[in-house]
């Protein structure tokens, strides 16, 4: 349970900053991970872990910019029923709400986050099944960046279920898809996409809840879709990750069906995708090659031969499981792969800006 910085050590120190690695090992393996947004929280995460029995852990870690290390507050660690497929804080830069973190597993629960002294509290558990205190297991949630209130979950029930956290109750809940729900994502106030084990990607607009628009469907009758990312700076794009191939499908939501790129420069599974938070043309993708690549997409519709290629590529200690991009801090991306979890700076800044 350490962490430790690896810096360039052959130049300026504006150099050196632009070359940050640091690692946090946890004491299991390391599934779910978010960074916060809250402006007075700087460089602070979440990492919960993947253990096969009932009792699991999450814990809030933070870099201490001073000493170089990720530091866990005991404090701050907290036992949780079942792995979390995902965790989120609340999505609130300027601070003016309750500092919660959500949670997805057998239910989606609400956390708030105290500072004096430290501690962590359940605030909300959510059950969207009415008829029964059991529900379909939860695989993902999105927090409504436009508003706050609003949590959407995907559940192996096929159903997904938008959530008034607020209240406590839910707002709209319904059948996505044909199979499992495997991810979702809002693309503004109302609007929300999902993947499925169907193969598609469809999108809803709660103004009219009785109807979706199929975006993309898999070449492969019956490939699930697992994962699904919405680029916040740009809404017309989105991309998808299809069950155990290699390939991140980019898609135009103007133009159903077929992919605008396919990014196929993993050796392996890809696992998770983060579209930049500060550029509509830039998207982090990783995978069981155990890389992490950046791509610039400012060139995506026209053609490229042999494919596009990344313009950045880590590669890391193990299969990585897990990526998230920092909106708050956008030079920085987290990777987590086995018991590690990885803040990486590396050229980010300079790379994004030579290419944009």
């Amino acid at each position: 349970m350490g962490a430790n910085s690896e810096a360039n050590q052959d130049g300026s120190d504006e150099q050196q900053k632009r070359s940050e690695i640091y690692t946090y090992e946890a004491p299991w393996h390391i599934y779910a991970m978010n960074w916060s947004v809250r402006r007075d929280k700087k460089y602070r995460l979440a990492i919960a872990s993947l253990l096969e029995q009932y009792p699991n852990r999450v814990e809030i870690v933070q870099l201490d910019d001073s000493s170089g290390e990720i530091r866990s507050d005991p404090n701050l660690s907290f036992e949780h029923p079942y792995p979390p497929t995902k965790t989120i804080f609340i999505p609130d830069k300027e601070c003016q709400r309750p500092d919660l973190l959500a949670t997805s597993s057998d239910f989606l629960r609400v956390w708030r986050i105290s500072d004096d002294p430290s501690s962590v509290e359940l605030k909300s558990l959510l059950n969207g099944n009415k008829n029964s205190e059991f529900c379909g297991p939860l695989t993902s949630f999105d927090w409504n960046d436009a508003e706050p209130k609003r949590i959407g979950t995907s559940s192996i029930d096929t159903t997904c279920t938008i959530w008034d956290i607020e209240r406590e109750t839910v707002d709209t809940q319904l059948i996505a898809h044909d199979k499992e729900v495997y991810d979702i994502a809002w693309g503004g106030v109302g609007v929300f996409a999902s993947v499925s084990a169907d193969g598609s990607v469809r999108v809803f607009d709660l103004r009219d809840k009785e109807h979706s628009t199929i975006i993309y469907e898999s070449s492969e009758p019956d490939t699930p879709l697992v994962r699904l990312g919405w680029n916040k700076q740009d809404p017309r794009y989105m991309a998808t990750i299809i069950m155990d191939s290699a390939k991140v499908v980019v898609l135009d939501i103007r133009f159903p069906t077929l992919p605008v790129v396919e990014l196929q420069r993993h050796q392996a599974s890809a696992n998770a995708i983060a579209w930049a938070p500060h550029s509509s043309c830039h998207i982090c993708t990783a995978g069981d090659d155990s890389q992490a690549l950046i791509w610039d997409l400012s060139s995506m519709g026209q053609p490229v031969e042999g494919g596009l290629d990344p313009i950045l590529a880590y590669t890391a200690g193990a299969e990585i499981e897990q990526l998230q991009w920092s909106s708050s801090q956008p030079d920085w991306v987290a990777i987590a792969f086995s018991t590690k979890l990885q803040i990486l700076r590396q050229h980010l800044a300079l790379v994004l800006h030579l290419h944009r």
